[in-house]
């Protein structure tokens, strides 16, 4: 089941399973079509009522934490990876490296925590935003440069 809800970044579809989030997708959405598509729109479920209202707080800059179930859908190596980004603090950044770093790898695996970080299928809620490079200059993001710098600035002028 799904719902879209509106954006400062444009819609976001927001996708759960069996009681827990397994994708926030930036728009153009997935053909409905597609074999990977989310399923049927509905009628919020709780857990779905809950993202629209968690995330519309975060964007205005309220809630720093969010309290939702999720279930993303990866191998160890990709999992292993999103459960460092959840350790990043609301308004910080940490680079590829430093996470590498965490998870036990020399710097030469940024690469991989960079595939990995690409490949989140709950960005907002898994802040992979908050990977920046190792200068401090934004990279790629699944949905868009301007888009990560978007959610980057949410956080720091909620900060001030």
């Amino acid at each position: 089941m799904w719902i879209v809800i509106d954006s400062p970044l444009g819609p976001l579809r927001i996708v759960e399973r069996d009681g827990a989030i397994t994708a926030v997708e930036f728009s153009p959405f997935r053909d409905d079509s597609d074999p990977g598509a989310p399923g049927e729109p509905g009628e919020p479920s709780p857990v779905l009522a809950q993202a629209a209202r968690e995330l519309g707080e975060y964007f205005a800059g309220t809630r720093t934490q969010f309290g939702l179930p999720l279930a993303p859908v990866g191998t160890l190596w990709q999992r292993a990876v999103w459960d460092q980004l959840l350790g990043i603090e609301y308004g910080a950044t940490a680079s590829y490296g430093q996470i590498a770093a965490r998870l036990g790898r020399t710097n030469a695996a940024s690469r991989a925590v960079g595939l990995a970080n690409g490949s989140n299928p709950i960005p907002i809620l898994i802040p992979c935003h908050r990977v920046i490079g190792a200068n401090g200059t934004l990279t790629g993001y699944a949905g868009g440069v301007a888009r990560k710098q978007v959610l980057l600035d949410i956080e720091q002028d909620a900060l001030f």
